[in-house]
């Protein structure tokens, strides 16, 4: 009697052995490392790397004009998921930089702001060219002149 129980017992721990969450899981399939880790995605806010340096020489002029268009640089305590790469020494000390690079942020709203402006630039280009292309056209000879053209088949009779 003893000898039953003590195989139940065997028997079901068994089988709560071979529901573990490895033979759950579906076999993950090998890909290439990322070349830059992505952050986690915080609400409001957009991420982009900003270039420091190439090839070990420095970018000032990039770096302060990310700056001067609202990018501000992460900070490696407010993001534990990169707390790796956080630059021990330097300009932006407790900031995120991988092989020359530094992870910014900057507001949604500012993104959408840019976005706007240069639509609008690129607007005012096309209607200028355009204007002035159409301005030099002669009613005689225009430069756009709208061709049509009958394709028939067969005898044509």
């Amino acid at each position: 009697m003893e000898q039953q129980v003590e195989n139940q017992g065997r028997q079901n721990r068994l089988t709560r052995e071979l529901d573990s969450r490895k033979t759950a899981q579906r076999p993950q399939a090998w890909r290439p490392p990322e070349t830059l880790p992505s952050p986690d995605p915080r609400p409001g806010w957009k991420h982009r790397w900003v270039r420091l340096s190439t090839m070990g020489t420095a970018d000032p002029s990039n770096i302060s004009s990310k700056l001067r268009e609202g990018y501000e640089p992460c900070k490696a305590d407010e993001y534990p998921e990169m707390m790796m790469h956080a630059a021990l020494e330097g300009r932006f000390k407790g900031s995120i930089e991988v092989g020359g690079l530094l992870l910014c942020r900057i507001p949604e709203e500012f993104l959408e702001q840019r976005m706007k402006y240069y639509d609008q630039q690129n607007q005012a280009q096309i209607d200028s060219v355009d204007n002035n292309f159409l301005r030099e056209s002669n009613p005689k000879m225009p430069l756009f002149s709208e061709k049509k053209s009958n394709v028939t088949f067969g005898s044509g009779s």
